[in-house]
């Protein structure tokens, strides 16, 4: 008999929930807006509602294995304790997971968004040939995940993967986690936005002052300014790039995994930033240049280090939570 999950991605704009199969076949898939104006418990009492329509419409037709929840922030993954969600004001210190489970009276299995949505990509997209991989996604902020023989690594207490807070520049720019100079300072949609901001105060674009008189600036903008040859708008996404090729030089060197996956809206800016992404991690990481092709003895065959775009795009997300509960019951 069929064995499905249900997953949900849980954001700040958007509540999606799917219902999805063993093999990986979205069955059934259900969007409506996040309404954070109305406070936490309508929020969840939505969700839950809508979990109970997709277990009602697959009931008979197979065995449901729980609910995996893809949530943003930091979770303590021993209570079940959403400690802090800049995404979701009001959840913080809230024990997201037991009021969840409660609710349903069934299993459920809670994990950061950018963790799932590497799961995802693991399990169904543009790792599904490795069982290890670490995923960049590259969105209002830069989120990270990392995964290790088919699992999701946690580190200590769950807050492993914050890959947007590696340091590029040591007194570069100051980020809302109280540092310098992090990646997601540098890689996000919110940073393209910045420096296209600079660029205009220092008048150094009149393409991109144009451009940002739209209520809707944003870096898909930019990009596209780049792709028509603006200067400005192509240094900005070289940044992007360069910020991005230390940070994956640091963990090539450090995990020699075999696959780095670079997920989130930004990455469909890949053109602009990638060339610049890898001359810096050809140059900055000596583990990278000697598993690239032809580096090694002709009779050994070559495992090079894949750098690639993510394949599952706003999906990733729902198909990691549904893998979650899927894996605890040992049917993935």
């Amino acid at each position: 008999m069929l064995s499905y999950a249900i997953g949900v991605d849980l954001g700040g704009t958007n509540l999606r929930i799917a219902a999805v199969d063993e093999g990986g076949r979205m069955l059934e898939k259900l969007s409506t807006s996040t309404d954070l104006a109305g406070g936490r418990d309508l929020v969840i009492k939505e969700m839950t509602q809508a979990i109970h329509k997709l277990l009602d419409k697959f009931r008979g037709r197979g065995v449901s294995r729980g609910v995996g929840i893809g949530v943003p922030g930091i979770i303590d993954m021993d209570t079940g304790m959403l400690r802090e969600s800049p995404n979701l004001p009001g959840w913080s210190e809230f024990p997201v997971h037991a009021e969840i489970e409660r609710r349903l009276g069934i299993p459920v299995v809670l994990e950061n968004d950018a963790n799932a949505a590497a799961l995802g990509e693991q399990w169904l997209g543009a790792s599904k040939n490795h069982e290890s991989m670490c995923m960049l996604t590259l969105g209002t902020g830069v989120g990270g995940g990392i995964v290790l023989n088919g699992k999701i690594w946690h580190g200590m207490n769950g807050m492993a993967g914050e890959l947007g807070h590696f340091n590029v520049e040591p007194e570069g720019h100051p980020c809302n986690c109280g540092s310098r100079g992090c990646v997601e300072q540098y890689a996000s949609a919110t940073a393209v936005v910045r420096m296209a901001r600079e660029a205009i105060a220092s008048k150094l674009s009149e393409n991109l002052a144009r451009a940002a008189e739209s209520a809707e600036f944003d870096a898909r903008h930019v990009h596209e300014l780049a792709k028509q040859g603006d200067a400005a708008a192509q240094k900005i996404f070289r940044c992007v790039g360069r910020a991005l090729g230390i940070v994956l030089a640091d963990m090539v060197n450090g995990f020699n995994l075999p696959i780095y996956v670079i997920g989130g809206g930004v990455a469909s800016a890949w053109d602009a930033f990638a060339p610049t992404m890898m001359e810096e991690v050809r140059k900055r990481s000596f583990v990278y240049a000697a598993t690239m092709p032809g580096r090694l003895q002709a009779a050994l065959p070559p495992k090079s280090t894949q750098i690639t775009m993510a394949q599952l795009g706003s999906e990733a997300g729902l198909y990691g939570a549904a893998c979650l509960p899927l894996q605890r019951a040992g049917v993935k």
